[in-house]
């Protein structure tokens, strides 16, 4: 951890002396090298501390199982009873899928995808929607303006999520291919694993999603190359949202997202956006409060928050 003070002290210049190694004493999520950093930090640091100290004290829960189970069910972890590994292979979920992170001899947390949680963004962002009257019940059609592209395949468990509903997504972003800007897809089945001695791997060798030939797809997908605010009016022309979709956007970091912030605003159309994290996630309302002129009706969720309230009681 950097000094939160590297340049304070007296005089503006002053460098830090050794690592970071004395911690704020209230909310103990940042650091400093130095007693003078620290003294001179707190100008700054005084209005977040609050913050910080109710965000530090939701870490353990945040970093629970990516689905979380009822506090019964977990109290053998809890009192050290038993392990995570014995946990989980009694549920026959070790080392399965996104499971792997979750106990000492699977992947780290670092490389955990996080795109595998996708389906359950847009699910849990249309429940909101929903639960506040912000759309109108979903019964056999649902349109979706998803800013980011992520792993195609895993939209395909939005089979599941919604049931005997057509769900079309338009996918748009910077970061997309010119090699397959204005591509349609249809998702006939779920994601396959990428696990070469997997029993679900296509003898084909189409790791990703079945291409529809006879029939029609409960899930469709466009892909949009640009940013959202320069791409709409094309959108738009077949296809009317019913929700706008953000995920992990990084919106107080970049400006770009002013005028697709202030479209969304005309369009009147419930949003719902993600950030990386609790602090990113405050500072994104901020920004679109200040940009829209009114308090949100629907708060932007971390990864880790909407990770657990789609797992919450499993």
């Amino acid at each position: 951890m950097e000094c939160a003070g590297r340049g304070r002290g007296r005089g503006r210049g002053s460098r830090c002396i050794g690592s970071a190694t004395r911690s704020c004493g209230r909310c103990g999520a940042v650091a400093y090298c130095t007693v003078p950093h620290q003294v001179s930090h707190w100008s700054d640091h005084k209005e977040e501390c609050g913050r910080f100290e109710l965000q530090m004290n939701r870490v353990d829960a945040l970093s629970d199982f990516p689905f979380t189970f009822t506090p019964e069910a977990t109290v053998g972890i809890v009192k050290k009873q038993e392990s995570r590994c014995s946990f989980l292979s009694k549920r026959g979920l070790h080392r399965v899928g996104m499971w792997t992170c979750e106990c000492a001899c699977g992947d780290s947390l670092d490389s955990f995808d996080y795109s595998r949680l996708s389906p359950l963004m847009v699910y849990h962002a249309t429940q909101l929607a929903a639960t506040g009257n912000l759309i109108a019940e979903i019964t056999n059609k649902l349109c979706i303006h998803y800013l980011e592209l992520l792993q195609l395949a895993v939209f395909g468990e939005l089979h599941a999520l919604f049931p005997s509903v057509q769900v079309h997504i338009e996918l748009v972003g910077p970061a997309i291919p010119e090699s397959r800007a204005g591509e349609s897809i249809d998702l006939c089945s779920y994601a396959r694993c990428i696990e070469t001695d997997c029993m679900c791997k296509s003898s084909s060798g189409n790791m990703c999603w079945d291409v529809c030939s006879e029939r029609t797809s409960a899930v469709t997908l466009k892909v949009h190359k640009g940013l959202y605010h320069e791409r709409y009016r094309d959108i738009v022309k077949d296809s009317i949202p019913h929700i706008v979709i953000a995920p992990n956007a990084g919106i107080a970091a970049y400006s770009s997202w002013l005028p697709t912030i202030e479209l969304i605003k005309e369009l009147n159309v419930p949003a719902v956006f993600s950030d990386y994290c609790e602090e990113a996630s405050h500072l994104a309302s901020c920004c679109i409060s200040a940009i829209t002129g009114r308090p949100m009706t629907i708060p932007v969720y971390s990864i880790e928050s909407i990770q657990a309230a789609n797992g919450r009681g499993r």
